[in-house]
């Protein structure tokens, strides 16, 4: 079993037009810390995963969930 943790930080950057910088100083950490995150090459731990929601004024849930999101504009069936 493999333990991914899928997230929506790119698009939640994206729609707010935050760079990783301007986002990982915000968390105090590298900015490439942010791009792992984002590219699922690094689980957050749970006092990261809450400062980024935190950040971005959602529940961690919205951020972050142990299976795939589904696409934007996808249908569920």
């Amino acid at each position: 079993m493999t333990e991914t943790v899928y997230n929506r930080i790119a698009l939640l950057r994206a729609e707010r037009g935050i760079s990783r910088r301007q986002l990982a100083d915000a968390l105090g950490v590298h900015y490439q810390t942010v791009g792992y995150l984002e590219r699922g090459e690094y689980s957050p731990s749970l006092f990261l995963a809450l400062r980024i929601a935190s950040f971005f004024e959602v529940p961690v849930e919205v951020i972050f969930s142990v299976t795939p999101f589904p696409r934007i504009g996808e249908r569920s069936a």
